[in-house]
């Protein structure tokens, strides 16, 4: 079965074809629109401890501040994403980003941790129009032979763009004060407010049948109830009361939605038959793998730089921005490799080099060696993902049809928040297992009570080392080359994983022939390029 409709490009306001310069421009509009949401996730997480103190606050609040966002987000990205497709998608562009630039300036200049919430908690809201529509326009605006380099560009900023921003957001921090972390996003989104406004034209869905509220209400619950199961889960327990609660409604939820949605069938939310056809199918598994794996390597990278080498939370994040960096290139270049050798066979590459890369950082990975053990392994872990997300995010946005643009850009973005709660849950809990059973064997001779405290992890290690007197060193080393241990055994998992992946994508991905949404280049009959 396929849903697949001829492309339709749209009409600018004066009911022409779009042409090349104004295609340059709503493509501009939509990135800086992206890169606030994107910045926005990461950026708070170099300001743990300036809100902590500033609000008097606990740790699970401030940890509730950052995760109130994603959570929001994650949650009504499937509903807005379709109400957008109804509603027109500039208009629903404008809220959204009117939503999160009041949200962002009323956090910015929150006075108390209750208002900071609650105008996270807004920011999310408006992230979620944000980022569907902006995927949606693409899909809707560009003509077919440019389409997948603009969707390069948008995989890039939306893979890459967390780093950046975090970069910016640290050195924010340390040069200025933490609440200029939200000054960021605001500037752009007034800049991007101001490009919709004048270059994005409207595009929308008319169709006979109601808005699948039921469909909508079940998928929020069911969005939600996981994702808290993630996030919360290793700070709670796996087997406390509330992720009992939540993991449960979260499956009842999900369930609940696919029997509503194929009852509903083509007047649901989102036709989840479309998982039967393998483009669909796989582009998804890929963009949950690959991003779990980018998450649950920032969450052992940033511990090895701060805990492990001893930089600052600045020159961390500058560490990462080369594997930041060569993502977004190789994002670029991906439509065009696609178009010669076809999208199967570019995924197949890019998911075995960022399986290459893994490993290389397994392998190589030591406390002397330090920052040049793991730039190899972060290089092509760069260069793969970008070359993987690219024909993923293609694959689930044309197995839709066109009317259904904001729904099927929704998909890839649960997917894609879907992929990176599991990354930090999944990889995040093998580093610390794997620190823990390495130092017990290590701690001999040390003092009881820092002996458990650094059995808590690195962080903790390196807090209490400096009261044990002559055992800080002995101490610290062995944290050190625990936190090694468990790097490893993510590592080597996180390889596995892209292994099975890749044997996945081999023989069930999409069908390997070349695809014409990258060919501009190769076209002689092209209006321009973007």
């Amino acid at each position: 079965m396929s849903t697949n409709q001829p492309a339709q490009v749209a009409q600018a306001s004066g009911g022409g074809a779009i042409d090349a310069r104004q295609l340059r421009k709503v493509l501009t509009a939509v990135s800086i629109a992206l890169m606030a949401v994107i910045a926005s996730v990461t950026g708070l997480n170099v300001a743990q401890t300036h809100m902590a103190v500033e609000f008097a606050a606990s740790q699970s609040t401030v940890l509730w501040i950052i995760n109130i966002y994603t959570l929001v987000l994650a949650a009504l990205l499937l509903p807005l994403g379709a109400l957008g497709d109804r509603l027109g998608r500039k208009p629903m562009l404008i809220a959204g980003l009117g939503v999160f630039g009041i949200a962002t300036v009323a956090a910015g200049l929150a006075p108390a941790a209750e208002v900071m919430l609650t105008a996270r908690a807004a920011s999310g809201i408006g992230a979620a129009i944000i980022m569907p529509i902006t995927l949606a326009v693409i899909t809707s605006t560009f003509p077919e032979q440019q389409r997948g380099k603009a969707i390069g560009v948008w995989t890039g900023i939306a893979g890459g763009g967390g780093i950046l921003g975090m970069f910016l957001s640290a050195l924010l921090v340390d040069v200025a004060d933490w609440r200029w972390l939200f000054g960021l996003p605001a500037v752009l989104v007034a800049a991007a407010l101001a490009m919709t406004l004048k270059s994005v034209p409207n595009s929308r869905e008319t169709s006979p049948h109601r808005f699948d509220t039921t469909g909508a209400l079940l998928s929020a619950i069911a969005v939600t109830g996981l994702i808290f199961v993630l996030q919360e889960g290793p700070e709670r327990g796996w087997t406390a009361p509330q992720t009992l609660v939540s993991l449960t409604a979260g499956l009842i939820a999900g369930i609940g939605f696919i029997t509503w949605q194929l009852h509903r069938r083509d007047t649901g939310l989102l036709d989840v038959r479309l998982f039967r056809e393998r483009t669909l199918a796989a582009g998804s598994i890929t963009l949950l793998v690959v991003f779990g794996v980018q998450a649950g390597i920032g969450v052992v990278l940033f511990p090895f730089f701060q805990a492990v080498l001893g930089w600052s939370g600045l020159l961390s994040t500058v560490a990462m921005m080369p594997m930041a960096v060569a993502m977004m290139t190789a994002s670029g270049l991906a439509p065009k490799l696609a178009s010669r050798t076809g999208a199967r066979a570019t995924m197949v590459v890019g998911i075995a080099l960022a399986a290459v890369g893994m490993a290389l950082m397994a392998l190589f990975v030591s406390v002397d060696g330090g920052y040049p053990s793991v730039l190899p392994g972060l290089l092509a872990m760069g260069i793969g993902m970008g070359l993987s997300m690219t024909p993923s995010t293609e694959a689930i946005t044309a197995s839709l049809p066109h009317q259904k643009q904001g729904v099927a850009s929704a998909l890839n973005d649960v997917t894609r928040e879907f992929g990176t709660a599991l990354g930090v849950a999944l990889l995040g809990a093998l580093v610390s297992a794997g620190y823990r059973s390495a130092i017990d064997d290590r701690l001999h001779g040390i003092p009881r009570h820092a002996a458990d405290t650094a059995r808590e992890g690195i962080a903790n290690a390196v807090e209490v080392a400096t009261n044990t007197g002559p055992h800080a060193q002995d101490l610290l080393y062995a944290a050190q080359q625990s936190f090694v241990n468990g790097w490893q055994q993510a590592m080597w998992a996180g390889a596995a994983i892209m292994c099975v992946l890749f044997v996945y994508i081999a023989s069930r991905g999409p069908k390997n022939t070349p695809s014409p949404v990258a060919a501009e280049a190769e076209s002689p009959t092209t209006t321009g390029r973007l």
